[in-house]
């Protein structure tokens, strides 16, 4: 019997195995926020530089502190945290006051203004 004969790798030819790709988050087209792009040009204008494609950790982390990152103490991230309370209470306020003070403005405005 012919079926008999072709058993093993010649009965049926041998399907490749499909290979997952991998993606690579860091390379995906998206929109980067004007802060991922200062970072990614200063770190290519240290490669550019420096002659080395592959910096390390520790050369990253000269880049990110050259652009003006710090690293906060607790006492530090909790001043700034208060800080930016009150300035968001501030705004608003102002915001509150603007919006009170334009309507009767407005309200003025379409009253004076001639009707043609």
């Amino acid at each position: 019997n012919e079926s008999e004969e072709l058993e093993g790798d010649e009965a049926e030819p041998r399907r490749k195995k499909q290979r997952r790709r991998q993606i690579d988050p860091t390379t995906c087209e998206r929109d980067y926020n004007w802060e991922e792009i200062e970072f990614m040009r200063a770190l290519d204008d240290y490669k550019r530089d420096s002659g080395r494609m592959f910096p390390t950790c520790s050369e990253i982390l000269e880049v990110v502190r050259a652009l003006g990152y710090v690293q906060l103490t607790d006492e530090e991230s909790q001043l700034l945290e208060s800080i930016q309370q009150v300035e968001d209470e501030i705004a608003e306020g102002i915001e509150q006051t603007n919006s009170a003070t334009l309507l009767p403005r407005e309200q003025d405005q379409e009253q004076n203004s001639p009707v043609g």
